[in-house]
């Protein structure tokens, strides 16, 4: 008798949310003693981590089907091909199709088509794929979009995933009534760029009337959050969404990655230091208790000690919270890998480390802050929920998980507060 699939995620929330798909696809074709790795592309050091992880696995796993997809696999399938743990390689469109699982699990004995992964920049549709959660009852995800039409210099990532696609307003607003019908009290919008949502749709609605449509045509639905998001493509329907409805959590993850100028534009990025800064300043006056969590990258080629200083200055000036640093790492592919002007690695190493400080150091402010304020905190497992603004709330007290609780902040431990 054969063994459900094992899955390895690598990367990112998306990544995350697909393995849960994959795993109702695979089940339902009947696939089994194979082990799934989902990769990550977005640095050289995640294809190699995602190569390290195969050969752990195989070393585990003697018997059993290797199959490799996700994002590293798409760009760069031959480098998994040759791998000798490897028995399959199959692309990120293909890992959402149910025809690929069929196949895999009627070809499971005898010869199969070791590389299977089409060319992504001709996908111009993506399905709403509905997860319910992972492996919690407390929060549930909807990929609304997918891909990327920009072309950042330092990322591979539209290689992997395509151009962007949306997933059309009535699909998603049904999938969420389904997920408040099961009880989910918290539902998470996500994608790869998540503002360029609606621009391939019929009238080309925006992100913004998007959140408004969910709001309102799903009244029972207690909370709303928005993933990562570009800040210069915020409309004014998301403002209105941000100053108007109470649903739409406070917190928002901003794909900023510098505070100087020159290097934004070396990056190829739609915005300025003064454009993000404005923006926060805009979001936190229609919504006070916003949060904001923003990706930083340290160390891109050509970077100065005073280019860097204005990335660090960015963090108070913006007033950020949760920080996501990424040392810049030169990745085959990108522009950014042919600038000669690359940075020392261990000047990149200090440098991510001294954002790393400045982002702890607000993470405390922010903590203390909350301190005698009164939160309504989703539950994820009866002794840790988050606020409204995405901070873990710590419980001695068990409660009921996926329910929401309101309760007075007393204390902070560690990154935590305490209720």
């Amino acid at each position: 008798m054969s063994t459900p699939p094992k899955f390895t995620t690598l990367g990112c929330r998306l990544n995350a949310y697909e393995t849960e798909a994959m795993k109702a696809l695979s089940a339902e074709a009947g696939l089994g003693d194979a082990v799934i790795v989902n990769t990550c592309a977005v640095t050289a050091e995640a294809v190699r981590k995602a190569r390290q992880e195969i050969r752990k696995l195989r070393r585990e796993n003697p018997e059993a089907r290797i199959i490799v997809t996700g994002c590293a696999a798409q760009t760069e399938p031959e480098t998994f091909a040759k791998m000798d743990e490897v028995d399959t390689v199959i692309g990120n469109t293909e890992k959402m199709q149910p025809e690929t699982w069929k196949a895999m699990a009627a070809d499971f004995v005898g010869e199969t088509e070791k590389v299977m992964v089409d060319d992504i920049m001709s996908v111009t549709e993506t399905a709403g794929h509905l997860i319910d959660g992972f492996g919690t009852r407390s929060r549930a995800y909807v990929q609304v979009q997918n891909g990327c039409d920009h072309r950042c210099t330092f990322c591979i990532i539209p290689y992997g995933r395509g151009n962007s696609r949306s997933v059309p307003a009535g699909v998603v607003v049904d999938q969420i009534k389904r997920l408040v019908d099961k009880g989910f009290n918290e539902v998470v919008l996500t994608g790869v760029d998540l503002t360029s949502w609606g621009a391939d749709l019929p009238m080309t609605p925006r992100l913004g009337d998007l959140v408004m449509r969910i709001l309102k045509l799903v009244p029972d639905l207690p909370r709303l959050r928005i993933s990562s998001i570009d800040s210069i493509e915020a409309d004014d329907a998301l403002m209105q969404a941000i100053a108007t409805e109470p649903r739409l959590m406070p917190h928002l993850h901003l794909s900023l990655q510098h505070g100087d100028d020159l290097i934004l534009k070396r990056m190829a990025r739609r915005h300025l230091r003064d454009d993000a800064i404005a923006f926060c300043k805009e979001a936190r006056r229609l919504r006070p208790d916003m949060t904001f969590g923003a990706d930083i990258i340290a160390g891109f080629p050509t970077e100065t000690e005073a280019h860097f200083e204005n990335s660090l200055r960015l963090v108070t000036d913006c007033d950020l919270t949760w920080l996501h640093v990424f040392p810049y790492s030169k990745r085959e592919g990108t522009p950014a890998a042919k600038i000669p002007s690359q940075v020392n690695g261990n000047t990149i190493k200090v440098r991510a480390a001294r954002l790393r400080a400045a982002g702890e150091a607000q993470v405390a402010k922010h903590l203390a802050a909350q301190i005698g304020k009164t939160h309504h905190i989703l539950m994820e497992n009866p002794h840790m929920g988050r606020t409204e603004q995405f901070t873990e709330v710590h419980f001695d007290t068990a409660q009921t998980e996926g329910s929401i609780v309101t309760t007075e902040i007393k204390g902070t431990r560690d990154s935590q507060l305490v209720a």
